[in-house]
């Protein structure tokens, strides 16, 4: 299989979409789980062009990546400066990564509107840019902006832009259709022409605002691209970026091409929703490949065909990327996932054992209340572990209480939480300060605890993320908190749900600390 070489922008171009911004923190766990994924390239982000991405940068150095390259961003040089004397590009190869990216004009029209410089010192300025960078950073890839609606335009300019890049011995020349107004049928022809004229590797950058992104990447690789560019779940500007959730196992899978391995593309699911969560946004149930409905089915002959032949009616074997087949209908379906989840806590399930069938209700009970438990493990195995009652009771919780006072002096509300619990026959009663009521309440709680069981010391909150169930009930609505905690050892989320945000926090907040406590065989 000829291998492709996959480039992620999901830290750089998607961040550009509506409703999503990701902290540096973010950035680097994102960054760290496209690595497990077998990602070729990650763009951590233009750093020229504000300080959180100058931060990942500098943190993204302290993390070992097993595979991924780490590229940065950024643009030709500005008209009228030498690239020395090029402030971008100086921040470019101060940030020190393994690869670097710069997007140059291609279309006319941007160059006389945008640029307001001549065609030929546009060709220059990419020459130059490139040539200087080539000579101190180890790999260099050019991005032709808005290159098809250039071509369209005025296909000799386009074609001497690309050359006067690949004269500067570009490891990568990527073709982007900027404005995803071009269609797939369009890109044999155009391919076909910049081979005629140009040696370098080919890759392909496509936005989705014809619908059409990953179909045309797809088109590209037909047409001989060897690099793709996208981002996971498809984010992006305007109406996203080609979605790299689709691209993988349709590269893989359906045109035979090798771009990740086949254990790194059953991972994609849990790549995808894990960027979600981190995106504090709600997973596509119906995106391709890795959505919860692109192996459901529904009652009637799809459910007897595929319990008999799966491919009457999935084009794939969900298992290759992570998903699984679920029928609506069936509670069969929901005791198997239930058997596979507990096999890999390594908790010993019996299929007609009574307490199946019981976490099985418990968790469609919980489901309907507004639970869920992807990103939150930790609860789902406590959860089956109390069922077998194999869970030892560590502590209770009898009270607690938050308090939040602003007075007239004070820049922001003073929180203080108040706990009191019980270990054994003993009962402790503490209060901590914290910054906000959350913040308190875990304090206090820990504070507590910490008596009982020092390790729980040991336990950090890494991430709190809030998300209103769509109940359509203004500031009654009920909320879902997801919290992730770890130690040296590693990392666990805990979920917690209650129309009161300080209830639902305290269950996952209390969840976090009872996994640590178990985990550590205590």
């Amino acid at each position: 299989m000829n291998r492709i070489q996959i480039y992620d922008t999901t830290l750089r171009d998607g961040t550009q979409a509506e409703d999503i911004s990701f902290q540096v923190r973010d950035k680097v766990q994102i960054a760290r789980r496209l690595d497990e994924l077998g990602i070729d390239y990650i763009e951590g982000g233009w750093p020229g062009s504000n300080p959180k991405d100058i931060t990942f940068f500098h943190e993204i150095k302290h993390e070992t990546l097993s595979h991924s390259k780490i590229t940065a961003f950024g643009s030709t040089r500005r008209a009228k400066v030498t690239p020395a004397e090029d402030n971008n590009i100086q921040m470019l190869i101060e940030a020190e990564p393994d690869a670097v990216t710069i997007f140059g004009k291609t279309w006319d029209f941007h160059v006389r509107e945008a640029l307001r410089i001549s065609l030929e010192e546009n060709l220059e300025l990419i020459n130059d840019s490139l040539v200087y960078l080539k000579q101190r950073v180890g790999e260099v890839i050019y991005d032709a902006e808005h290159f098809f609606d250039g071509y369209k335009a005025n296909p000799q300019y386009a074609i001497k832009t690309l050359q006067a890049a690949a004269a500067a011995k570009v490891d990568c020349i990527v073709l982007c259709d900027t404005n995803g107004g071009t269609l797939p049928h369009e890109f044999p022809a155009i391919m076909d022409a910049v081979k005629q004229a140009i040696a370098t590797p080919l890759g392909i950058h496509a936005h989705n605002d014809s619908e059409c992104a990953v179909a045309n990447s797809l088109m590209a690789v037909s047409c001989g691209a060897i690099h793709v560019q996208g981002t996971m779940n498809g984010f992006g500007e305007r109406c996203g970026n080609a979605n790299l959730c689709s691209i993988l196992p349709s590269l893989k899978l359906k045109l035979g091409k090798d771009c990740v391995s086949d254990d790194n593309l059953k991972t994609l699911r849990s790549a995808s929703r894990y960027i979600y969560e981190l995106a504090n946004l709600v997973p596509d149930k119906h995106q391709a490949y890795v959505g919860n409905s692109a192996f459901a089915h529904k009652g009637g002959v799809h459910v007897s065909a595929i319990q008999r032949h799966p491919e009457t009616y999935e084009h794939i074997r969900p298992e290759l990327v992570g998903n699984r087949t679920r029928v609506l209908v069936s509670d069969l379906s929901g005791r198997s996932n239930i058997l596979v989840k507990a096999e890999e806590c390594g908790i010993a399930l019996d299929s007609k054992d009574p307490v199946t069938l019981e976490i099985l209700e418990d968790i469609k009970a919980l489901e309907n209340q507004g639970f869920q438990f992807e990103g939150a493990e930790a609860s789902f195995e406590l959860l089956m572990l109390k069922a077998l009652g194999q869970l030892k009771h560590y502590f209770t919780v009898s009270a607690f209480r938050v308090i939040d006072t602003l007075r007239d002096n004070d820049k922001s509300p003073i929180s203080e939480g108040t706990v009191k619990v019980k270990v054994g026959g003993r009962v402790e009663h503490t209060a901590a300060d914290g910054n906000g009521p959350v913040h308190a309440l875990d304090m206090a709680l820990r504070k507590a605890l910490i008596s009982f069981y020092p390790r729980l010391s040991e336990v950090k909150l890494l991430d709190y993320k809030v998300r209103v169930l769509p109940a359509g009930k203004g500031t009654e609505s009920v909320t879902r908190v997801l919290v992730e905690s770890g130690d040296r050892d590693g990392r666990w989320g805990t979920v917690g749900v209650s129309s009161n945000i300080i209830d639902a926090s305290y269950q996952a907040l209390a969840d976090a600390l009872t996994y640590k406590l178990y985990k550590d065989n205590l």
